[in-house]
Protein backbone atom coordinates (compact mmCIF):
# COMPACT_ATOMS: atom_id res chain seq x y z
CA UNK A 1 0.00 0.00 0.00
CA UNK A 2 2.77 2.57 0.68
CA UNK A 3 4.00 2.08 -2.88
CA UNK A 4 0.74 3.58 -4.12
CA UNK A 5 1.43 6.72 -2.11
CA UNK A 6 5.07 7.00 -3.16
CA UNK A 7 4.77 6.27 -6.84
CA UNK A 8 1.28 7.45 -7.73
CA UNK A 9 -0.53 9.75 -5.32
CA UNK A 10 2.33 12.02 -4.25
CA UNK A 11 3.50 12.82 -7.81
CA UNK A 12 -0.09 13.41 -8.94
CA UNK A 13 -0.73 15.76 -6.02
CA UNK A 14 2.48 17.69 -6.63
CA UNK A 15 1.79 17.91 -10.37
CA UNK A 16 -1.72 19.22 -9.73
CA UNK A 17 -0.40 21.94 -7.43
CA UNK A 18 2.27 22.87 -9.97
CA UNK A 19 -0.19 23.09 -12.86
CA UNK A 20 -2.62 25.30 -10.94
CA UNK A 21 0.21 27.49 -9.62
CA UNK A 22 1.74 28.01 -13.07
CA UNK A 23 -1.67 28.68 -14.61
CA UNK A 24 -2.33 31.32 -11.97
CA UNK A 25 1.08 32.94 -12.40
CA UNK A 26 0.82 33.06 -16.19
CA UNK A 27 -2.70 34.47 -16.04
CA UNK A 28 -1.55 37.22 -13.67
CA UNK A 29 1.39 38.06 -15.93
CA UNK A 30 -0.81 38.18 -19.01
CA UNK A 31 -3.72 39.99 -17.35
CA UNK A 32 -6.98 40.45 -19.17
CA UNK A 33 -10.40 38.91 -18.82
CA UNK A 34 -9.23 35.42 -17.81
CA UNK A 35 -7.14 36.85 -14.98
CA UNK A 36 -9.99 38.97 -13.65
CA UNK A 37 -12.40 36.06 -13.78
CA UNK A 38 -10.25 33.18 -12.50
CA UNK A 39 -7.15 34.38 -10.61
CA UNK A 40 -8.76 34.31 -7.17
CA UNK A 41 -10.39 30.94 -7.86
CA UNK A 42 -7.08 29.49 -9.06
CA UNK A 43 -5.23 30.61 -5.95
CA UNK A 44 -7.95 29.16 -3.70
CA UNK A 45 -7.73 25.90 -5.63
CA UNK A 46 -3.94 25.95 -5.23
CA UNK A 47 -4.26 26.27 -1.46
CA UNK A 48 -6.74 23.39 -1.35
CA UNK A 49 -4.51 21.20 -3.51
CA UNK A 50 -1.49 22.04 -1.35
CA UNK A 51 -3.42 20.96 1.73
CA UNK A 52 -4.39 17.69 0.06
CA UNK A 53 -0.78 17.10 -1.04
CA UNK A 54 0.50 17.69 2.48
CA UNK A 55 -2.09 15.29 3.91
CA UNK A 56 -1.11 12.62 1.38
CA UNK A 57 2.59 13.08 2.18
CA UNK A 58 1.96 12.92 5.93
CA UNK A 59 -0.14 9.76 5.56
CA UNK A 60 2.61 8.13 3.50
CA UNK A 61 5.22 9.05 6.14
CA UNK A 62 2.99 7.61 8.86
CA UNK A 63 2.44 4.38 6.94
CA UNK A 64 6.16 4.06 6.15
CA UNK A 65 7.12 4.49 9.79
CA UNK A 66 4.89 1.62 10.95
Amino acid sequence: MPNVFYYLLIPIAIAAVTVVLLTGIFSMLKGGKFNKQYSNKLMRLRILLQFIAIVIIMISIYIASN
